[in-house]
């Protein structure tokens, strides 16, 4: 009979002595319910590592397998965690050396209730955030969980000068303004898919050290004849019935004053004082993001 085990399920001995499991690393994700203001749970079973403690699901990635679909996957293993749920937000990584860890930090879309679908746990529960810490936590899990507690209850949201941006590149976008901006939209699309370095929403490393990728909301503002084109799946398009510049000092100011933080694209100056003086934390000139768009 052959060994239908996954070669990654395996121990491994790591830099400082200690053995983990998971050949090729493992991944867990922390799935947060922004309606609930609470957290999704695992009470894991009596002859697990730190049995009988709280974690998150998650566990050992497959060979060559990446580290958030891991988490992904071992949610939907361990906790019935449906297709397209959540939506990601942010992945941190525990470095062992020799062995990894990465936690997948993602919002609640599509309202669930957990479902035991393995043998690895005594329970699965939704646990309000302020009560977190009065469980019997899994040490690991225990060390990190303050340092991503405050990733859960902030929107980060990126502000996008469309015409702003499509006008920096002489590219020919003044014959086609809503195919260029259409084309815009779609590497805005692939590049929140693959997320941005926790700097550009102000997070640098030394801020939360681990963190690695953010996934944050991306709204794009079009005027004139580049309004009319659909939203994707990560982009909402807002048209700007009159002046571009307006819409967005207005939805910085909605957003803003719905906490989210916020971060606006344009190297417009005077916009960049208005969006300033309307709350955004921060804005960005086109460059920046050009540099980091993938190749249309």
């Amino acid at each position: 009979m052959s060994d239908l085990r996954d070669p990654g399920d395996a121990w491994v001995t790591a830099a400082d002595g200690n053995r983990y499991w998971g050949r090729f690393g493992a991944a867990g994700l922390l799935a947060y319910d922004r309606n609930r203001d609470a957290v999704l749970m695992q009470h894991r079973v009596t002859w697990s590592d730190h049995g009988d403690t709280w974690g998150i699901p998650g566990g050992a990635r497959h060979e060559g397998e990446p580290a958030e679909a891991a988490a992904l996957r071992e949610a939907q293993e361990e906790a019935g965690v449906p297709d397209n749920a959540v939506q990601s937000r942010f992945t941190h990584l525990l470095d062992r050396t020799g062995w990894t860890y990465t936690t997948l930090i993602a919002e609640v879309t599509s309202p669930f209730e957990p479902q035991i679908t393995d043998p690895e746990s005594h329970a699965l529960a939704w646990v309000a955030i302020d009560e977190v810490a009065s469980l019997d936590l899994h040490p690991a899990f225990a060390a990190t969980w303050e340092l991503l507690r405050p990733l859960l209850r902030a929107r980060r949201v990126i502000v996008v000068d469309a015409a702003n941006v499509v006008g920096s590149v002489p590219d020919g976008w003044w014959k086609d303004r809503r195919g260029a901006a259409e084309r815009l939209r779609d590497r805005i699309d692939a590049l929140a898919d693959a997320g941005v370095r926790p700097g550009f929403v102000g997070l640098p490393e030394t801020v939360i050290p681990g963190l690695e990728r953010s996934h944050p909301e991306w709204i794009l503002v079009t005027e004139g004849r580049a309004r009319g084109i659909a939203a994707s799946p990560n982009v909402t398009v807002v048209e700007a019935p009159d002046l571009g510049d307006d819409t967005i000092v207005t939805q910085t100011a909605a957003l803003v004053q719905s906490g989210a933080n916020v971060t606006v694209v344009t190297s417009d100056a005077e916009l960049k004082n208005r969006v300033l003086g309307a709350g955004a934390a921060r804005t960005h000139g086109t460059g920046t993001l050009l540099r980091l768009l993938p190749a249309s």
